[in-house]
């Protein structure tokens, strides 16, 4: 039966510590007879037994350590090509063009980071851009992939879209704080989106930053109910939009470095496969 690191490096630490007082005593026994001397050398004994004793468990926890977060990473690649299984049937099922949920969960991740997001809360905000869409999942081909305007029915169920993907990602453990996007990426910065009417800076920023890349993407490339938009309307669009749609410093950011961004959508080459450029620790 394996037993856990705790465990093991705890005893290693106690095996060592009692066989070191035990023969360090009897040696010193056996050596010294004058008292005082034997009293500084037991001094320096418990120096060097803290000394020694310190760096073997540094050693043994930095390589206990290392297991874990060899195993994490393990883990986390596992979580990932799974995603990327479910995120390929879900673009399939859509009709999208290309490699739609990794472009943009690629250009919401550079745009998360020239806003300053990083560590857990960056990989999180890449793992929601990639799943924004999966409470389509449950819903009718006849109105997910319709080629044309839904009528008021159809827009009401095309609207539970975002509750049906929050519940599907509380569900899973690792994808609890990843539900920012799929939940609130059609919240409006005017107040008037859905599902929660959220308004402002109360809409989380990953989704802030996710609905200005998914509105250019929308816009930019063919969908079953429209024809691509020439790039200059969908720039000048989304200054239109900036402040009653989407978040006015967001569109800013995101005109200012657009050849950065969009060279990071169209070129995966250059980003990496999903999740390669998102940090694997919090």
């Amino acid at each position: 039966m394996r037993t856990n690191p705790q465990f093991r490096t705890v005893l290693v630490y106690v095996v060592l510590s009692a066989l070191w007082i035990w023969f360090s005593d009897r040696a010193l026994d056996v050596l010294v007879q004058n008292v005082a001397q034997l009293t500084f050398l037991q001094s320096v004994k418990g120096g060097l037994f803290v000394l020694a004793t310190g760096a073997l468990l540094y050693w043994m926890i930095g390589r206990d350590l290392r297991r874990l977060k060899a195993a994490n990473q393990m883990l986390l690649h596992g979580h990932t090509q799974t995603l990327r299984v479910l995120v390929s049937a879900m673009d399939i099922r859509h009709k999208e063009t290309g490699d739609h949920s990794d472009r943009v969960m690629r250009m919401a991740v550079g745009l998360a980071r020239l806003a300053g997001v990083n560590g857990k809360a960056l990989r999180n905000l890449g793992f929601g851009a990639l799943l924004h869409d999966i409470g389509k999942l449950a819903l009718p081909d006849a109105v997910l992939i319709k080629p044309g305007k839904l009528d008021d029915e159809e827009m009401a169920i095309m609207r539970r879209h975002p509750d049906i993907g929050n519940e599907l990602l509380q569900q899973v453990d690792f994808l609890r704080e990843a539900s920012d996007i799929p939940y609130s990426h059609h919240e409006r910065w005017d107040g008037t989106g859905y599902p929660q009417g959220l308004r402002g800076e109360e809409i989380p920023l990953a989704a802030r930053i996710f609905s200005v890349v998914d509105v250019w993407d929308a816009l930019i490339t063919v969908r079953v109910y429209k024809p691509a938009w020439p790039e200059a309307d969908v720039l000048d669009y989304l200054r239109s939009v900036a402040g009653s749609q989407l978040d006015p410093d967001l569109v800013n950011l995101f005109l200012q470095h657009y050849d950065e961004l969009k060279a990071i959508g169209q070129t995966p080459q250059v980003a990496g496969p999903a999740y390669a450029q998102l940090p694997t620790q919090g």
